[in-house]
């Protein structure tokens, strides 16, 4: 096997988009004056995330738009029929607090830099361009990717095989050079597996249950620092997989 490129997820892989949306939200919560209606903070941030991933559900099986699907996360979350420029103006606020809080993990930087060399680099997300490449550009790694490709604009999303088989178009590469690397064991493991990649899924938290393993499915890592012995790059970064 010889895997020329990787192409990657973003959200909760390179970027900790979990934890900013948390405390982005609890920010703005406070900032409301809404916090009150809960019987505590952990209740409201879990009704937002129950909401967001019931509406990106919606997004990906293309039932709303990118700007709608934010629009209806509001609605849901407030049980209140906001026009669309309010639904807009509420969700802006909010994103002022999630904002300040962006960050990458931690092994985001070192496995980029390890793998610089050796490998080129794509990203494959289920979101939009502007929202992912300007991401990228705030975060100071926009640089490191040859490509950006995202559901809004592909008009197709993962898991299904035709948006990584983009990802490899978009690389000149046939499936089995290129290497995918997201966080959901279902959307990016097993989607990228289907469509002949080396799949390798990052459980950060063990949030998702563990699917099958080894040959019959995706890899499955702890840290980003594990990439290199997955991939055999000639580098001294890398651990051995903490996963048995």
């Amino acid at each position: 096997m010889s895997i020329k490129a990787l192409v990657w997820d973003v959200d909760d892989t390179l970027f900790d988009y979990t934890g900013a949306d948390r405390a982005g939200m609890r920010g703005h919560l406070a900032a409301e004056g809404l916090l009150d209606a809960y019987e505590s903070v952990e209740q409201a941030l879990a009704r937002w995330r129950e909401i967001t991933d019931a509406q990106w559900a919606r997004f990906a099986a293309g039932e709303s738009d990118w700007q709608g699907q934010r629009r209806d996360r509001v609605r849901a979350f407030l049980g209140e029929p906001l026009d669309d420029a309010e639904a807009d103006d509420w969700f802006g606020r909010y994103a002022g607090h999630y904002e300040a809080a962006w960050a990458l993990f931690p092994d985001t930087l070192p496995a980029l830099d390890a793998l610089a060399a050796s490998h080129r680099h794509a990203v494959l997300s289920n979101s939009s361009f502007p929202n992912q490449d300007r991401k990228l550009r705030v975060l100071g790694v926009r640089d490191r990717f040859e490509t950006v490709l995202c559901a809004a604009e592909l008009g197709v999303s993962k898991p299904a095989v035709a948006a990584f088989h983009a990802a490899c178009d978009a690389l000149g590469l046939p499936p089995h050079q290129v290497a995918y690397v997201g966080d959901h064991p279902e959307i990016d493991g097993r989607g990228a597996f289907e469509a002949g990649m080396l799949s390798i899924w990052i459980d950060r938290g063990g949030a998702h249950t563990v699917p099958e393993s080894g040959p019959t499915g995706p890899h499955r890592i702890a840290s980003l620092a594990e990439l290199p012995v997955i991939l055999g790059a000639d580098t001294r970064f890398g651990a051995p997989s903490t996963f048995r």
